[in-house]
């Protein structure tokens, strides 16, 4: 009988024909995410790739594409912290923020691209509880921005 190899988060994203970008300098007097206990509260991650606003110069899909940017963005954030992504027990909450016209009411489609993500890389594990709201502007003109919470397994780590 042959046993299926499970595939780590990062043999998943890769086999998406995804890397892990680069951390990005906050922008700001912030760390990128705090752990406490078993959970990890990241800062919100933007994008260098996307600009504009759903419903005014950005469409739908490349929104899409902004916050999966995010996600992969955060992704880096939290293997930086665990060194591993297997070390993430649950996906426990996203929140996106979509820099959005005043009619523009698609977020959750917009949002989607993180989420979907996270279950691609993560399976079961990635489901999520989730919000997505329309922001007037976002620092950098930023399309979409991403925070997340995240429960890790226990082990040691720096208090």
């Amino acid at each position: 009988m042959m046993v299926e190899k499970v595939m780590t988060p990062e043999e998943k994203l890769a086999s998406l024909g995804l890397k892990l970008p680069s951390l990005r300098p906050a922008s700001g007097n912030y760390v990128s995410c705090v752990r406490t206990g078993n959970l990890i509260f990241t800062s919100g991650q933007g994008t260098d790739e996307y600009r504009g606003k759903l419903g005014e110069d950005v469409s739908i899909e490349v929104g899409y594409q902004a916050a999966r940017q995010c996600m992969l963005n955060l992704l880096a954030v939290v293997k930086h912290e665990l060194g591993d992504l297997s070390k993430v027990k649950r996906v426990v909450k996203i929140l996106g923020f979509v820099n959005s016209t005043p009619d523009f009411t698609a977020q959750p489609k917009v949002m989607n691209g993180s989420s979907d993500l996270l279950v691609e890389v993560f399976g079961e594990k990635g489901r999520h509880a989730r919000s997505a709201v329309g922001m007037a502007q976002l620092p950098h003109n930023n399309t979409v921005e991403v925070e997340m919470i995240l429960e890790v397994e226990d082990g040691e780590h720096d208090e």
